[in-house]
């Protein structure tokens, strides 16, 4: 892992504004975060803050949050969030040896893939695929760069990913994260709405709410539990 902890803000930092007046951002900055898995799946509602998270913890370790992999050139000297601007990462040996400057990695997030994923293929940039992103599905260009690029130590950071994929691609994305996690000096953080990637085996899940951020079980998520309502009753969602 790269890094095991995001530190709690000193008593002088002002969490009065947004993102901190989101709840499970609020207890973020205030108590910090543990991560105990080389693979952390986040969960929640539209508008819990996973995103800005996922971005914050982005622009602390060093990656574009515009996507892509690590080390851009321009990546790293962006204008930062409130949260990312003051959001510390409790870094392992490995993890200090990845300065934002050589920040390796990759941030695949579904807002920016399909542009991001275009350009470099018709670039001809080795690990984005040979094909155009023009001539294959949406599905089928994620999966060019996560095959492709999703290799070698760093941190992966993935927000909704899953969105133009299968179940089948899903679950080959599954499969890849679990491999890539196998290497000590990689941490995959992944942003979702999906309960197949939050099934990932050895996941630690976060689920944040209105009540705030939380380690929960599987079976124990909203998302599963309404999930499995409706498949197990379609139609009962839809009667007056």
């Amino acid at each position: 892992m790269l890094f095991t902890a995001i530190d709690a803000l000193s008593e002088n930092d002002d969490v009065s504004s947004w993102p901190f007046t989101v709840s499970a951002i609020r207890q973020v900055a205030q108590k910090g975060l543990q991560f105990s898995s080389p693979i952390t799946v986040i969960v929640g509602a539209n508008g819990s803050g996973k995103s800005t998270l996922v971005e914050a913890i982005a622009e602390s370790y060093g990656l574009d949050v515009r996507g892509g992999h690590g080390a851009r050139k321009y990546g790293s000297s962006l204008t930062k969030g409130p949260l990312g601007e003051v959001l510390r990462l409790k870094r392992t040996t490995t993890g200090q040896r990845f300065t934002r400057a050589h920040a390796k990695g990759f941030f695949l997030r579904a807002e920016t893939a399909f542009g991001m994923l275009s350009y470099m293929t018709e670039m001809g940039v080795r690990g984005y695929g040979e094909r155009l992103s023009t001539e294959v599905s949406h599905g089928e260009s994620y999966l060019q760069a996560i095959l492709g690029r999703f290799d070698g130590p760093g941190l992966y950071l993935l927000d909704e990913a899953e969105g133009p994929l299968s179940v089948e691609s899903t679950l080959a994305l599954m499969y890849r994260l679990r491999e890539i996690a196998k290497n000590p000096d990689v941490q995959i953080i992944y942003a979702t709405h999906s309960p197949l990637i939050s099934a990932i085996p050895g996941a630690q899940i976060l689920q944040m709410t209105e009540d705030g951020i939380a380690e929960v079980a599987w079976n124990e998520l909203e998302l599963v539990g309404l999930h499995r309502r409706f498949l197990e009753n379609p139609r009962g969602f839809f009667e007056d």
